[in-house]
């Protein structure tokens, strides 16, 4: 099999395990980040099992090191805001090991980058490099960099979030549809929480209309609670992805809720707070040699918890499409496109409408999902 060059536009979660993967089969990949460098940025990343085992098929010590400083939630809860009765309790931690070969698995988004960076080849990222568009031939791609300069490669891939460049070069610039919902996430010690039931789990407090809901789980490995939380806004203006929010603001928006859901927020001091955004299933998201994948392909809000696990499940099913038929890309970027857009609209679809496990029901569609070994068109 001949490398392929392989260039990465963004170096998130989906962008880096793509890379590794694709070492792994002998290709030479570059990663190019427009940050300069990754910060602790963000709080939470719920790896649900389908994203943890495909994980732990990258090999090395990935597996070994997202288990040092992650927490493993003991059940998957629902209860109801005004009396907080349970509707929902699905085992999970050993359970979900033995049922779906991995465990739950809730981390900082910069320990989970940190593994993942710590398993790439030496020099595969380039910070500070920012794309701008994409140059095609039969034959060749290339990504136009702001400075004027291109980077030329056998296969582009794009990882770079809802607001893509690829994306918008390749299929055209559209804006993300606000939702009406401004999420705030907070991070708070877990001995603020004394007396407060349910900290080692993954709690989802459904509020009586769909704006209003609150998730905790612990990270940290169970150190820090971890609090999410939606409020409904008419529009955003405002300058800025993620900004600081008024704590203040937020209770007042669950004061009718149960006291012990409120004094998960009593225990808030710092707050972010950001707007979300939605994108409709694409009906393709490959262009000859050049590909996306993750929220570039297929944003999603959060209420499923799905958006890192579903760019995870993307880079490993893209790194087995091309390394399956490394003389075809077109063809391989086809068998990994059929292979992932049914689930992921499924999956977006779902979250959107905020309604997944409120009264039990079966998990397995989503976290028996193994990306290892999902069946691929045959590109051969």
């Amino acid at each position: 099999m001949k490398p392929l060059r392989i260039a990465i536009v963004g170096g998130g979660v989906g962008g880096m395990t793509a890379a590794i993967a694709l070492q792994a089969k002998g290709h030479d990949v570059s990663i190019f980040e427009r940050t300069s460098a990754f910060g602790r940025v963000g709080a939470d990343v719920n790896l649900t099992p389908n994203a943890v085992h495909a994980l732990d098929g990258l090999g090395g010590q990935i597996g070994a090191r997202l288990r040092e400083t992650a927490a493993r939630p003991e059940y998957r809860i629902s209860r109801m805001w005004d009396d907080g009765r349970e509707t929902s309790r699905l085992p999970m931690s050993a359970a979900a090991e033995e049922k779906y070969g991995a465990p739950q698995l809730t981390i900082h988004r910069a320990d989970l980058l940190a593994a993942l960076e710590a398993a790439l080849i030496p020099g595969t990222i380039r910070f500070g490099v920012a794309a701008q568009g994409v140059t095609q031939t039969p034959a060749s791609a290339a990504i136009d960099l702001e400075d004027g300069s291109q980077i030329q490669a056998d296969v582009l891939i794009g990882a770079d979030g809802i607001h893509s460049v690829l994306r918008s070069a390749m299929f055209g610039a559209d804006a993300p549809r606000f939702t009406g919902l401004v999420s705030w996430r907070a991070v708070v010690p877990r001995a603020a929480l004394d007396g407060i039931a349910n900290l080692d789990s993954f709690t989802k407090w459904w509020g009586p209309d769909p704006a209003r809901q609150i998730v905790t789980f612990p990270l940290t490995g169970g150190r820090e609670v971890f609090v999410f939380a939606t409020t409904p806004q008419s529009d955003w203006q405002t300058e800025g992805w993620t900004l600081p929010g008024d704590i203040g603001v937020l209770r007042a928006a669950y004061q009718d809720f149960h006291p012990e859901a409120r004094a998960l927020l009593d225990a808030c001091h710092a707050v972010t707070r950001s707007a979300l955004h939605v994108r409709d299933p694409m009906p393709s998201w490959s262009q000859g040699r050049a590909t996306l994948l993750g929220d570039a392909a297929h944003p999603m809000v959060p209420f499923m918890a799905q958006g890192a696990c579903m760019a995870i499940e993307d880079a490993v099913v893209l790194a087995r499409a091309i390394s399956g038929s490394p003389g075809d890309v077109p063809a391989a970027l086809g068998a990994y496109e059929d292979a992932r857009r049914d689930r992921t609209a499924e999956i977006q679809r779902g979250s959107l409408a905020n309604e997944w496990l409120k009264e039990g029901g079966n998990a397995d569609w989503v976290y028996g999902y193994h990306a290892w070994t999902v069946p691929l068109a045959d590109i051969g």
